[in-house]
């Protein structure tokens, strides 16, 4: 008697196991978020082919603002596009509309220092300046960081790429193997690529893409070797290993560059803010004495005149300093 009560307790307690289970399997198979997403995908599929069958991309589009009017109006102006395309490039999790909104607060900040403490009109137009540029030129320099980065680990990743092929890999593993060994911020570049390839996005597509996303000369070099060898054969592990060693030369190049041309860098910076500095420290040691050049008519046509010849002077220098390898 007590083999079968434990017997069926036992029975007992897997029927109730398995019922949970079968539960949740059901509801997460129905209600769950690969589900909803699923749905949602077949929904709009449907919508689009009876509206006249245009073609429907799975890939995950990046929007310019979560809400969809917003998202509309952003989408018909062009710059937006191209805006999209360097916060892609400089690797910031921010929406075109989240970057205008700083943007614009920014600018508002500005407008209101102007309206609490008035300013001499080349103040007025430095501070203009500077915060409608400001959001500008740290997104560029946070491009220019990344793909400095990128640069950087290009060597090694060809190196890598060679090294696995010819271990037997196929590409496209690779292109996983890549993502998951490397650092970012290159890592996160190869690993959205062979996402790209696992969603159905033909190789060239996707490695097209990738050099979309990082707009180097050395990247675009691996890239077209990769399509090249898919047309035409080859070995492409040795293509890579010569790549990888052009690459290295060209950095240890580019490096000795910059250690040659620092002393007319650090010239350039110092001749372009002694200007502005000696204006503030004279702002602050004798004000009566500086304020001739925006209260007297010669002295603003004197700021105007040293402004631009400064300018001119920096650009020039960067020519001259800015070696392209």
């Amino acid at each position: 008697m007590d083999l079968v009560f434990y017997g069926f307790a036992i029975v007992l307690f897997a029927a109730c196991i398995l019922m949970v289970e079968g539960a949740w399997l059901w509801w997460s198979g129905t209600h769950g978020g690969a589900a909803r997403r699923i749905s949602r995908r077949l929904r709009l599929m449907a919508a689009r082919g009876e509206a006249g069958g245009e073609r429907v991309s799975i890939l995950k589009q990046r929007r310019y603002a979560r809400a969809p009017g917003l998202e509309r109006a952003l989408r018909r102006i062009p710059q937006c596009e191209a805006l999209d395309r360097l916060l892609l490039q400089a690797g910031l999790a921010w929406s075109v509309a989240q970057f205008l909104a700083v943007a614009g607060g920014v600018l508002l900040a500005a407008l209101l220092v102007l309206a609490a403490w008035p300013m001499p009109l080349p103040g007025v137009l430095l501070l203009l300046v500077m915060a409608a540029g400001g959001p500008v030129l740290f997104l560029l320099r946070a491009r220019a960081g990344r793909l400095q980065k990128i640069a950087a680990q290009l060597p090694e990743a060809a190196d890598f790429l060679a090294r696995a092929l010819r271990a037997g890999h196929s590409f496209s593993n690779v292109l996983q193997m890549v993502g998951d060994e490397m650092n970012e911020p290159l890592s996160g570049e190869f690993k959205l690529a062979h996402e790209e390839i696992n969603y159905g996005v033909p190789m060239n597509e996707a490695l097209q893409n990738l050099a979309v996303r990082i707009p180097l000369t050395d990247l675009r070099y691996l890239v077209i070797a990769v399509l090249v060898q898919r047309e035409s054969g080859g070995n492409l592990a040795e293509v890579l290993v010569s790549i990888a060693r052009i690459i290295r030369a060209r950095l240890k190049l580019l490096g000795q560059v910059r250690v040659l041309s620092a002393e007319g860098r650090m010239s350039a910076w110092v001749l372009g803010l002694m200007p502005v500095v000696m204006i503030g420290v004279m702002s602050l040691v004798n004000p009566q004495y500086i304020s001739l050049l925006w209260t007297d008519p010669a002295g603003i046509r004197l700021l105007w005149y040293a402004a631009g010849m400064v300018t001119l002077g920096v650009v020039w220098m960067r020519k001259v300093i800015r070696i392209r390898i």
